[in-house]
């Protein structure tokens, strides 16, 4: 399968693979939040959009276009075709500068980059049907209070990712009680009691479990008291694809 990237500029910013690591997840004590799957997966499943240059966005608050105003680090050819305020108040609006196409039925979803946090601005998040689309999106960020924010080169400021979203509509939420599912619930209570034991134990300093220092169930593929495993399609690390020139 082939997602196809046309640049819509001779300098479009680069695209790779999703990066895992997060400079305030880096900054935990043993850096605690990357033993946690799901956020690795979220970080690492989609590719990332670099900003072709630094720079600095101020919003006054004010409802027109003018109000937010705009200054990169230093002087760039492409900078005015890159990022704008487009839309006023107070939304900020950067240009992928590609075309993307997709297989037939996949979408492409635009978000900021997973668990990237930016204080004072938020990323909108759209659902594009790239799949017939002949003609590029744009990517926006909100300021979520007056201020000045500022983004780095290098840094993401769109993330995209693909989905088959027209089947999620086939999909019919159905809520039961775990009682329904005797497999299920079996597997549960065998995690509830590791779990809480576990905890129990690390609070009492028990140098096993401080040595131990967290459950591997869900990293590892595996359901405690020997109940089973996961299925091989399991994955605890992702490795997308850098993008290649073709023709």
């Amino acid at each position: 399968m082939e997602l196809e990237c046309f640049p819509m500029t001779p300098r479009p910013p680069d695209m790779i693979p999703g990066r895992q690591t997060r400079n305030w997840m880096d900054a935990f004590a043993s850096r605690h939040p990357y033993r946690c799957l799901p956020l690795n997966m979220a970080n690492t499943t989609g590719w990332e959009l670099l900003c072709p240059m630094g720079f600095s966005a101020e919003w006054n608050g004010g409802p027109s276009q003018a109000d937010i105003t705009l200054h990169p680090d230093r002087p760039h050819p492409d900078f005015a075709h890159f990022v704008t305020s487009h839309f006023s108040r107070g939304v900020l609006t950067m240009h992928p500068q590609y075309l993307f196409r997709t297989p037939p039925g996949w979408g492409m979803m635009a978000s900021g980059s997973p668990n990237h946090v930016k204080d004072g601005i938020q990323p909108l998040v759209g659902l594009i049907e790239t799949d017939w689309l002949p003609f590029p999106f744009t990517m926006n960020w909100i300021f979520t209070r007056p201020g000045r924010i500022k983004f780095e080169k290098g840094e993401p400021f769109c993330f995209i990712s693909l989905v088959e979203h027209r089947k999620v509509e086939a999909f019919q939420p159905v809520i039961k009680p775990l009682e329904s599912d005797p497999v299920m619930q079996g597997q549960f209570d065998a995690w509830n009691r590791q779990r809480t034991d576990f905890n129990k134990r690390l609070a009492s300093g028990e140098p096993d479990a401080a040595k131990e220092a967290w459950q591997r169930y869900y990293f590892k593929g595996e359901l405690p008291e020997a109940l089973g495993t996961a299925p091989e399609s399991h994955v605890n690390k992702r490795r997308l694809k850098t993008p290649r020139v073709g023709f």
